[in-house]
C-alpha cells in the first residue's frame, strides 16, 4: 500500500510525526503488510525553525517532495499547491492520499486526491468553530466532506458529523483520539531549554499568529495592552511568528520590554516551555491542547474555539482579544484550584488506531 502524506504548517509536522512512526513499527511487525509513505512538503511554512528543523528534530522522512509553495493570497496558493500536488499523484499513484488539519494545504490536497479518485484520509476531522469567517473553518468543512475516512479525535467531533447529517453519507467515521497526545507522550523527555531562555519557571508562555487578531491593529493592540500588564506580575516568554512581527511593526505597537520575544521555537523547545510556565495565553488550537497536556492553564484569545470540551472542563477559558476579560481570566486562574485529572484524547495510540483502519479499509 502506498500512502502519500500531505504537510506544509508546523502543527502538521508533529503530527506527521506520531504517524510516520507508526507505519515505521507496523512495517517492522508486518512485513507483508508492507506500506510505503511518501511525504509532500507544500513549504507553506517555510522559516527554518518553522518547517526544517522539525523534520530534523523528530526524525520525520525527509520530504519527497517539496513544492516551495508561500507567500501568496489564499486563493493563489490553494490553488498552486492543487496544481502541483495533482502532478505529484499521477506520477506516484497512491492508494491513500492522508491529510491532517485544516490548511491550505489540506484542502488542496484532499481536492487534488478526490478529482483523481484517490481515497483521502483527514486526520483531526469532525472540528468545527462555526466561525465561516476563518479560513480554517472552510478549510476543515470542505476536507471532511471530499474524504473517505475521518479520523476525529474527540467524541465532540463526532457529534458535529452528526449533527451534519453524516449519518447519511458514505464516510467511515473513526473516534481514534488525538495525535497531539501521542506526540506529547513520546517526546516529553526531548524537552530543550530554549538557548535565549534563562527563567526556570513560573513563566507565562504566550503565542499569538491567528489572522483574525494579528490583522487587527484594535485587536492586536488590546492583546498587547494586556500581556504587558500581565508582564509587571509574571515574566512573559513570546515566540513569535514572522507575520506578527511584521503586523506589529506595521502598527506601530511597541511590546513591553518585560516580554521576552524569541523567534519560533522547535517543538522540543516548545514541550520545555509548556513544562516550566504556569500559564498559556494564545490563539492557536494546537497549543490550547498542549497546554492541557501539560497541565497548564490556557487563556484563549479569541471568540471561539474547536476544543469546546477544554471549556466544558474548565481548563481552557475564552477571552477574546479584549484586554480587560484576557486580565480578568488570568487573576482568576492564579486563584482557581484547576483539575485536570480528566481524558479527553485518547489513550496515546492513535497513530497505531490510523494505520491499523488503513489497513484495514475496505471501500
Amino acid at each position: 500500500m502506498k500512502i502519500i502524506t500531505i504537510v506544509g504548517a508546523r502543527p502538521q509536522f508533529v503530527k506527521a510525526a506520531v504517524v510516520s512512526r507508526a507505519i515505521e513499527e507496523f512495517n517492522a511487525d508486518n512485513g507483508r503488510d508492507n506500506i510505503e509513505e511518501l511525504i509532500v512538503h507544500t513549504g507553506q511554512h517555510f522559516d527554518e525553525n518553522m518547517s526544517s528543523v522539525f523534520f530534523d528534530q523528530m526524525n520525520i522522512p525527509k520530504p519527497h517532495y517539496n513544492l516551495e509553495i508561500n507567500s501568496l493570497s489564499h486563493g493563489a496558493m490553494t490553488g498552486k499547491m492543487l496544481e502541483k500536488i495533482e502532478e505529484v499523484l499521477v506520477k506516484e499513484r497512491p492508494d491513500w492520499v492522508l491529510v491532517y488539519g485544516d490548511t491550505n494545504s489540506t484542502i488542496a490536497g484532499a481536492l487534488a486526491a478526490k478529482k483523481l479518485h484517490i481515497k483521502v484520509a483527514h486526520v483531526e476531522a469532525g472540528l468545527r468553530s462555526f466561525n465561516m469567517r476563518m479560513p480554517e473553518e472552510i478549510n476543515r468543512i470542505l476536507t471532511d466532506r471530499i474524504s473517505d475516512i475521518l479520523f476525529c479525535p474527540t467524541q465532540t467531533a463526532i457529534d458535529n458529523l452528526k449533527n451534519e447529517g453524516y449519518g447519511g453519507i458514505d464516510v467511515k467515521q473513526v473516534l481514534c483520539g488525538d495525535v497531539m497526545y501521542d506526540a506529547a507522550l513520546f517526546y516529553t523527555e526531548r524537552a530543550n531549554r530554549p538557548e535565549s531562555v534563562n527563567e526556570d519557571a513560573g513563566f507565562v508562555l504566550s503565542t499569538i499568529h491567528r489572522q483574525e487578531n494579528t490583522d487587527d491593529k484594535g485587536k492586536l493592540s488590546s492583546i498587547f495592552e494586556a500581556l504587558k500588564s500581565i508582564a509587571q506580575d509574571q515574566k512573559v516568554i513570546l515566540p513569535l511568528h514572522p507575520r506578527t512581527i511584521k503586523k506589529l511593526d506595521d502598527f506601530g505597537i511597541v511590546p513591553d520590554s518585560n516580554i521576552q520575544i524569541l523567534e519560533p521555537v522547535g517543538y522540543f523547545e516548545m514541550i520545555w516551555l509548556l513544562i516550566n510556565c504556569s500559564c498559556v495565553i494564545t490563539d492557536s488550537g494546537g497549543l490550547q491542547k498542549e497546554a492541557f497536556f501539560f497541565k497548564k492553564p490556557c487563556i484563549t484569545a479569541r471568540e471561539e474555539t474547536e476544543w469546546v470540551e477544554l471549556i466544558h472542563s474548565k481548563v481552557n477559558f475564552l477571552a477574546g482579544s479584549d484586554k480587560h476579560k484576557i486580565l480578568d481570566t488570568f487573576r482568576h486562574i492564579k486563584k482557581a484550584q484547576i483539575d485536570f485529572d480528566i481524558n479527553l484524547y485518547g489513550q496515546g495510540d492513535t497513530g497505531h488506531r490510523i494505520v491499523r483502519e488503513l489497513v484495514g479499509f475496505r471501500s
